[in-house]
């Protein structure tokens, strides 16, 4: 599951080699944290937030087999935050 996430978000982004996925396994879910380049941000959520929610869609499709929830949180990679005015 993870290499399926890793394999999409790095063919949508400019910086594949920044796309990092890592799994926290829970007793009845499984969340799948995604961190790219703050440039890429625009480009892995898309407008409205399609390609996310699309991602998402296809990802709980895929782990329905495991009966567990699956969440996939996006974030931007620490450095790449906008520092506190």
């Amino acid at each position: 599951m993870r290499e399926l996430i890793e394999m999409i978000v790095k063919a949508l982004v400019e910086a594949p080699d920044r796309v990092v996925v890592s799994q926290v396994d829970g007793e009845r879910s499984v969340i799948f944290e995604v961190r790219v380049a703050g440039d890429d941000m625009g480009r892995v959520i898309g407008k409205g937030g399609r390609i996310a929610n699309s991602l998402r869609t296809v990802v709980k499709a895929a782990g329905a087999r495991q009966d567990k929830n699956i969440w996939v949180d996006i974030n931007k990679h620490p450095e790449d935050a906008e520092p506190a005015a």
